[in-house]
């Protein structure tokens, strides 16, 4: 008995760690498009801004990785904490940024393309929404979550949900010109 004890290899305290770090990195190779874009959406098109929130989330999520793992949906784990990053880092800014315009934003020249034109405006509305809103909408219809993901993600309601996306959706659609509609029957 004592030569298997002999035969066998010692594992070092660390190989959990080493496990965990390289699912980390399959996990972020793998969702950072998608975390960066939402994160994007979410902060109105400041890119500075989004890669912090992506940065803190995953930064905060590490130590604790393997119980994210653990998650039903580690993605939607990781979605979850980056949307509190956002509120939590909103609700701690005691004054408002004013927000330079870019150039794209200024209209430079009728040489826009219309998809171009399209991502700008659309950029303009969803950063005019207040934050609860605007975080509804992206995951709805951005992210492409149902309702209830969308409920289950921002830690409300499904009918609270429904709720914040129709006043966004509303806020936005007043901004719009009849034409920018176009012919709605709804």
């Amino acid at each position: 008995m004592q030569a298997a004890a002999d035969d066998t290899v010692p594992v070092p305290a660390d190989a959990g760690v080493v496990v965990a770090m390289e699912d980390f990195e399959d996990f972020v190779r793998a969702h950072l498009p998608a975390l960066l874009r939402t994160a994007f959406l979410l902060t109105g098109g400041d890119g500075p801004a989004a890669e912090d929130a992506v940065q803190e989330t995953l930064t905060r999520l590490y130590p604790r990785w393997a119980r994210v793992q653990q998650a039903d949906h580690p993605l939607a784990y990781v979605r979850r904490s980056l949307i509190n990053t956002y509120l939590n880092s909103v609700r701690s800014t005691s004054a408002r940024e004013l927000v330079a315009l870019d150039s794209a934003d200024r209209g430079a020249g009728g040489d826009m393309t219309q998809a171009v034109g399209d991502r700008d405006q659309i950029r303009r509305l969803i950063r005019q929404l207040p934050e609860r809103q605007r975080v509804a909408l992206v995951l709805r219809y951005f992210e492409d979550l149902t309702d209830r993901e969308v409920a289950r993600a921002m830690g409300c309601r499904p009918g609270t949900a429904r709720s914040l996306i129709s006043r966004g959706l509303s806020a936005v659609r007043a901004t719009l010109s009849p034409a920018q509609l176009g012919d709605r029957d709804d």
